[in-house]
């Protein structure tokens, strides 16, 4: 049987700044990111004595790759995860695992308000994806309520 070769396997062989555009952050940044992770996951797992389970579909390392596709490409989590070969439930929990892991830990983080009311940031990007629509109400006799 052969093993299929993961995204972060392909992108090994990347030079380092193809490797930055790509995944958005350094090598090394992201090597110190995995090692949270590991951490954490370690941590997370620490009373499980029996080792049950199913493995876990994505290494570390795919699990970050993801997190990064989502935050910085605004992919929906239905598109990672075809991509992947996961379910979109699947992505999301990991993607709110990874995030929550890294800002915990206090290395990784987000500037606060006051970072951008000091005028250190010239550009303000607001998302407003996935939001859902609201549409009008349909009756009992099949017209729509105004």
């Amino acid at each position: 049987m052969n093993k299929k070769t993961t995204k972060y396997e392909n992108m090994k062989n990347y030079s380092d700044a193809k490797f930055r555009r790509v995944v958005g952050m350094r090598r090394k940044t992201f090597s110190r990111a995995i090692e949270i992770l590991n951490k954490k996951y370690a941590e997370d797992h620490a009373g499980n004595v029996r080792n049950s389970g199913r493995k876990p579909k994505l290494n570390m390392e795919d699990k970050l790759v993801a997190t990064m596709e989502y935050l910085r490409e605004y992919r929906t989590l239905a598109c990672i995860g075809a991509s992947y070969d996961i379910d979109e439930s699947n992505v999301q929990r990991i993607v709110k695992w990874v995030e929550n892991a890294l800002v915990k830990d206090g290395t990784f983080r987000l500037p606060g308000r006051g970072a951008l009311v000091s005028g250190e940031y010239e550009v303000i990007q607001i998302d407003g994806s996935e939001s859902p629509i609201e549409r009008p109400k349909k009756t009992g006799n099949g017209t729509k309520n105004q």
